[in-house]
């Protein structure tokens, strides 16, 4: 299954499941990237890491490593 990871710039998708566990798995939740929410992709830092999101309204960034354990599914590409 893609993960959010796998997201281009100016991609959306919806996350489908959490695979972190514990403390990173709380942590994303808490962000609010939770089971069924709509995710866009606004751009990537030059070196890859942070990934700048939106997410229920708002921007929030977060690291490659935590996005790899957020899967998802309806990848689209706006353009």
């Amino acid at each position: 299954m893609a993960t959010l990871r796998d997201v281009k710039v100016g991609g959306s998708c919806t996350v489908a499941a959490l695979t972190g566990t514990g403390a990173l798995k709380r942590r994303i939740m808490d962000m609010g990237l939770t089971k069924g929410t709509q995710v866009f992709v606004r751009k990537v830092a030059p070196l890859g890491d942070p990934v700048e999101l939106t997410v229920r309204g708002y921007e929030l960034s977060i690291r490659k490593d935590e996005a790899a354990s957020i899967e998802v599914v309806n990848v689209t590409r706006d353009e």
